[in-house]
């Protein structure tokens, strides 16, 4: 490397070959996207922990993403011992966050990682991106959805509650998965009925509202993508589509020409739609030729939904930019929304997760989303 003033490589080529760069005195060791060592116990934490530099530098959207651990392998990669032993950790700060919502404890970790973070939102670096608007659009549920909503919901919430109540022996954690097991099932029939019942043959108002808002857009001549966690979701969608004689593109985990789909989107101006997985698109994509952003499920880290939406309104775009979250009415995804801006008003943004918030909750919060 003496030859070159820049090592561009991945996380990859890191693991594979780490004896090679560890022999190397860098000046600088840069992570981009330093999520990847979220798990300090992962073999490309191990791999990039080995790497011997002067100065090291991280850089991340989403420092945290599942649990406040993420952070102490992050922080502890540039700059060791400042967050203690991973054991500390959990203890001072993981437990007393997640579990009891301590805002003194919250404080504390806000005030041992400030000196070290610089934080940009890209309202202070890209001043010239065009407006973004975001739309909640409510849909109500049909009568046979409903029947089938309010019928899983309560056993759902009478196997939960008896659980609570010692009732019903249960394995440690089984409160929580059976919990995440009924919320997972209600959201898919908030969906569209069928991706919890195969042999549902009724429709969807939230499926309806869709395609009509679809047709809309595109009659207007604007291009739209649109995100869903479920691909079984994206699949309905696609019949409806096909059904309508719509042309669209669309990625998900399988797809293998990525790069082919996001081209095809963005050069041809009769594709006017992107039908795309939450988990496989939310990041690294640019789709700037869209002017519109449908997320069609809640989620319940706000973070993983303002990745996907900024797959259109980032550097390079030049329309305003308009967001619709559809949420089905009297439904768990009205309760998420709720839930959502309650468990994670910690006091630094830096600190958000999934998993805390589902196991954080009470009772009361049960008796809330399945109420």
């Amino acid at each position: 490397f003496a030859d070159y003033d820049i090592v561009l490589t991945s996380y990859g080529i890191v693991r594979l070959d780490t004896d090679l760069l560890a022999s190397y005195q860098f000046d600088y060791v840069i992570l981009d996207e330093s999520q990847a060592i979220k798990n300090p116990s992962s073999t490309t934490a191990q791999a990039v922990r080995q790497l011997r530099a002067r100065h090291r530098l991280i850089l991340t959207g989403t420092p945290v993403e599942n649990s406040t651990m993420d952070l102490w392998s992050q922080m502890t990669f540039i700059n060791p011992g400042l967050l203690g032993t991973q054991a500390f950790f959990r203890k001072e700060f993981v437990k007393p966050i997640e579990k009891n919502q301590d805002e003194s404890r919250t404080k504390k970790l806000h005030a041992l990682i400030k000196p070290f973070v610089l934080r940009r939102h890209k309202a202070q670096v890209a001043s010239e991106l065009p407006e973004k608007t975001e739309h909640l659009s409510y849909c109500p549920l049909t009568e046979e959805q409903q029947q089938f909503y309010e019928e899983t919901k309560s056993f759902y919430r009478n196997k939960i509650l008896e659980t609570l109540e010692g009732h019903t022996p249960t394995p440690a954690g089984g409160t929580q998965l059976l919990l995440l097991q009924g919320l997972t099932r209600l959201r898919q029939i908030a969906n569209h009925p069928h991706l919890a019942d195969a042999s549902y043959e009724g429709e969807s108002g939230k499926m309806r509202e869709i395609l009509r808002m679809i047709r809309s857009v595109v009659s207007e001549g604007h291009k739209v993508l649109i995100f869903s966690q479920f691909v079984q979701h994206l699949t309905l969608v696609r019949a409806g589509l096909d059904e309508r004689q719509l042309a669209y593109a669309y990625l998900d985990g399988h797809t293998r020409d990525r790069q082919g789909e996001v081209e095809r989107f963005q050069s041809d101006p009769d594709l006017q739609i992107f039908l795309i997985s939450l988990k496989a698109g939310g990041v690294g994509l640019n789709l700037t030729a869209a002017d519109y952003v449908f997320i069609l499920d809640p989620w319940w880290n706000p973070a993983v939904e303002a990745q996907a939406i900024d797959r259109a309104h980032r550097i390079g775009q030049q329309r305003p930019v308009f967001v619709y979250k559809f949420i089905s009415q009297g439904t768990v995804e009205e309760k998420i929304l709720a839930l959502q801006r309650r468990k994670l008003q910690l006091v630094s943004d830096l600190i958000t997760t999934d998993e805390a918030v589902i196991k954080s909750l009470t009772r009361a919060d049960i008796e809330e989303l399945l109420g």
